[in-house]
């Protein structure tokens, strides 16, 4: 017949060093699937306008009420925001009347690479801390295991007749915090790859947008020209 040891005993079992490994592994795991989820719903938003706005754009819309339309909103992000700041760079560079059409060119394509990388640096808000929990929290919960399961021994040779059962509880205890070390360890992990894929096609998309797009002024700056 055998005692049944419930999480929640092995925690209270534990010393003061493991339980607050375990705390800072439980603190870590929350604040990693808070982001999973928010992350996941910004960079779905972020590919639903993307199709939606490339749908509008490549439908023959014209550029200037298009503009005018995304600009009188209050928030812009995402490819709305590269299109906004490529065009307003081409109507000021094109009302300057100095301006050949190449630097014209260069200057909107100059305007939408900065445009793109604050896109790129939003998206990617909260990867590397993932990675960072995906990397430390193994280690941080073997190095709790490792505690535990020497302060067991030592207790262990305190004693003149040794039991399994006087050393199991706290080989168990300290196991734990390996096994939420991995706990954490592992969405975070997941996450981090699969998030990081999905900021890289939305920067290819948007890179290849962009040179579309200058294209496009290119032509029109020539003819105006």
């Amino acid at each position: 017949m055998h005692a049944e040891i419930s999480f929640f005993d092995l925690f209270l079992q534990a010393s003061l060093l493991v339980k607050s490994v375990m705390l800072i592994l439980l603190g870590f795991s929350i604040a990693c699937w808070a982001m999973i989820i928010q992350r996941r719903k910004i960079l779905k938003n972020a590919q639903i306008q993307l199709q939606t706005f490339e749908d509008k754009f490549w439908s023959g819309a014209d550029l200037s009420k298009l503009y005018s339309e995304i600009s009188a909103r209050e928030h812009i992000d995402g490819i709305e925001n590269l299109f906004v700041a490529g065009f307003k760079e081409f109507a000021r560079l094109r009302k300057s009347n100095i301006a050949t059409p190449q630097v014209i060119v260069d200057g909107t394509h100059r305007a939408m690479r900065v445009a793109l990388s604050r896109e790129v640096d939003a998206l990617e808000t909260n990867l590397p801390f993932m990675a960072t929990v995906g990397s430390i929290s193994p280690y941080i919960g073997l190095f709790g295991t490792v505690w535990g399961i020497m302060n067991s021994f030592i207790a262990l040779g305190a004693v003149e007749q040794a039991t399994l059962a006087m050393v199991a509880p706290g080989i168990a205890e300290a196991l734990v915090a390996t096994a939420m070390g991995l706990f954490a360890a592992i969405p975070a992990v997941m996450a981090y790859n699969r998030f990081s894929h999905n900021v890289e096609k939305l920067e290819n998309s948007y890179g290849n947008f962009m040179e579309e797009f200058s294209s496009i002024l290119q032509r029109q700056a020539a003819v105006e020209h």
